[in-house]
């Protein structure tokens, strides 16, 4: 009987990886996000610290913003790296070898040449190397390392853009929604019964890391915790 674990097994995880290593940067930041998030859920819940109403507020709260934060991170570091795949699928972005190959069968328009009427030249947003002929005999081989770092390198760029910009934006305008909705809720002042409304900070642009010190010193108010 095979195991149901096995897609999780070094060579599961290699054969899948290997050949779109943009991918692994794009998952491991959403499990980094969904990892941190989980810790700081776990941390409420069993801080003693906090009443039990507060925590029917903040931990519904905090699984929110883990799946905004991940939806955010995923979506556009994802659209990010995608471009970069489609630069060199389209021939846009190429190296000499590529420009060589393709030239060689005609793929290439150059300067001063007139286009054939319904031909797909390199360079147009619809034509795409890896649906030629003899893409797998005499193509992939010079073409795929070079589109495997430019996906890398995408990606890289798109989870930093997405983890110190694009996400923290989109959560801190959540959190500020949040806390309009909780004061307007309780009157401006309280929760249900006697537990006053946490404090949600204000919107600005912020870091990975100190989004964690802020939701630690909300979670740990006397710093039991330090990030």
């Amino acid at each position: 009987m095979k195991s149901p674990f096995r897609w999780m097994s070094p060579s599961a995880i290699y054969a899948k990886y290997s050949k779109d290593p943009g991918n692994m940067l794009v998952h491991t930041g959403v499990i980094g996000w969904a990892l941190s998030s989980a810790a700081q859920i776990f941390a409420i819940a069993i801080n003693d610290k906090i009443s039990p109403k507060e925590k029917m507020f903040l931990i519904p709260q905090e699984i929110a913003d883990a799946v905004v934060n991940c939806l955010s991170f995923y979506t556009f570091t994802n659209g990010i790296k995608f471009f970069g795949k489609k630069l060199t699928q389209t021939g846009k972005l190429r190296t000499t070898e590529v420009t060589k190959l393709l030239k060689d069968r005609g793929l290439i328009l150059e300067k001063g040449a007139e286009r054939v009427k319904g031909k797909v030249y390199a360079g147009d947003w619809n034509f795409n190397i890896t649906k030629l002929a003899d893409y797998k005999t005499h193509i992939e081989e010079a073409y795929k390392p070079f589109n495997n770092g430019v996906e890398v390198i995408t990606g890289l760029v798109g989870s930093i853009l997405s983890s110190n910009l694009i996400t923290p934006v989109f959560r801190n305008h959540y959190a500020a929604y949040k806390q309009k909705e909780l004061l307007k809720q309780s009157g401006g002042t309280k929760l249900a019964g006697e537990v006053k409304a946490p404090t949600a900070f204000t919107p600005q642009k912020t870091s990975f890391a100190n989004y964690q010190k802020i939701v630690s010193s909300r979670v740990f108010p006397s710093g039991d915790m330090k990030i």
